[in-house]
């Protein structure tokens, strides 16, 4: 069950995490989408979306999700994160990302972000990682 709204989570990223790209699209259980507009800032020579823009995105697209299923926790951090180029990301097109909660225990989140150009089926880069979430006294 999610306990925030994609427009919640927006809100709270925009007081804690401002610097983020991308727009949330949807939230629901367990999952997140996001998108980018690409800009000439996201390429690398040769016209291609470069590989920390997409690995940013994915690394936030997941926290959204993550975020969907606890509630607001800033301190929830990344601890793992393995990227699989798969194909060429076009510059031309915007990007979609699909993160999927894998696990979701009480100290760890572990999860899969699949990267899409706008419009394609066939995804461009694989991404696994793995969050911390904090400990709370339960008084």
């Amino acid at each position: 069950m999610t306990v925030m709204t994609a427009a919640a989570i927006e809100e709270f990223l925009d007081e804690v995490f401002p610097h983020r790209q991308g727009t949330i699209e949807g939230v629901g259980e367990m999952r997140a989408t996001m998108s980018l507009a690409i800009e000439d800032e996201h390429l690398r020579p040769g016209g291609c979306v470069s590989g920390p823009t997409l690995m940013g995105l994915a690394d936030v697209c997941l926290y959204v999700a993550v975020l969907a299923q606890v509630g607001p926790e800033p301190m929830a951090v990344t601890t793992d994160l393995n990227c699989h180029f798969l194909r060429r990301a076009r510059g031309d097109r915007d990007l979609i990302a699909n993160a999927h909660i894998v696990k979701l225990g009480q100290r760890l989140a572990v999860g899969e972000v699949q990267l899409f150009p706008a419009g394609d089926e066939e995804p461009v880069a694989i991404v696994t990682a793995t969050y911390a979430l904090p400990e709370h006294d339960d008084d």
